[in-house]
């Protein structure tokens, strides 16, 4: 029962009760002479949760400094484990942030299964080529992915799901397509508890890695991110600076405000964000 039935039923039980005193004063005595328990809250209904513990327990032991072992979640059963859970998932109930980190785990997730079923350790450019030529769409059209009962592309869980539904720019801080020009793969499973936290830290990661953005220079360069993605962060270099400006202070932030900034971008480096080679 909702809080609103809750507070309709209890007055209504108030009303009747009230009618009942001034139209039987015979039954008032009776009545009286029972024991009057307050009233009992019903429990507040608990926050639907999907459990991604195998996934960051892998991430925990696997991934480094955003570096990924790929022959190890090749190797564990755990992991084949844990995209099947996906499969088998239900988003019924869930809040938006819960909803949101399934999607991002999912995708996260399904990038290392592309790179470990292709067996790829240079780069995920390299899947789905024809005579050496990228396809149209290339490896993120692959129909691999299996979660919440759909199968589903790569490109289907970003953009046709998490972008068109949640516009919130972060996400591009936290989906990472196996290159190391992308954020870098967090150490843990996100969560719908600490969604917001952990959208912030990733932001300031990759934000402030000098590899992947120089903002904190006379002449700031960008990752192409910025350039991909640009409607996703503002219509404007002055919303983007705004935007940006939340990650840092002083003379960067104050630039950053102005919208007086380059809009330069470093190249975006594809190679795969592997930490071992092949054992």
């Amino acid at each position: 029962m909702t809080f609103l039935m809750r507070r309709a039923s209890m007055a209504a039980y108030g009303w009747a009760l009230a009618t009942l005193l001034a139209t039987a004063p015979l039954r008032v005595a009776s009545l009286s002479a029972q024991p009057v328990s307050a009233p009992v809250s019903a429990p507040a209904a608990a926050r639907v949760t999907v459990n991604h513990a195998a996934f960051d327990s892998l991430l925990r032991v696997h991934v480094t400094d955003g570096l990924v072992d790929y022959d190890a979640f090749r190797d564990a059963a755990a992991f084949r484990g844990y995209l099947a859970s996906l499969a088998r998932a239900s988003l019924a109930g869930a809040d938006d942030e819960e909803q949101l980190a399934f999607w991002i785990n999912v995708y996260n997730a399904y990038t290392i299964q592309l790179i470990v079923a292709h067996g790829e350790r240079e780069s995920i450019r390299n899947i789905d080529r024809t005579l050496g030529v990228l396809r149209l769409k290339g490896p993120w059209s692959e129909p691999l992915v299996r979660a919440a009962g759909r199968t589903l592309t790569l490109d289907d869980v970003q953009h046709r799901i998490i972008r068109k539904d949640f516009h919130d720019p972060r996400i591009h801080f936290a989906l990472v397509s196996a290159a190391k020009g992308s954020p870098p793969l967090r150490s843990e499973a996100y969560t719908g508890a600490a969604l917001d936290a952990q959208l912030f830290d990733q932001g300031r990661l990759f934000l402030k890695d000098t590899t992947k953005n120089r903002i904190e220079t006379k002449f700031p360069r960008l990752s192409p991110i910025f350039t991909y993605y640009r409607a996703d962060f503002g219509n404007s270099r002055s919303e983007l600076g705004s935007y940006l400006a939340t990650w840092f202070d002083g003379d960067t932030k104050k630039k950053l405000e102005s919208g007086r900034f380059g809009m330069r971008e470093l190249p975006f480096d594809w190679s795969l964000n592997a930490k071992l080679l092949t054992r």
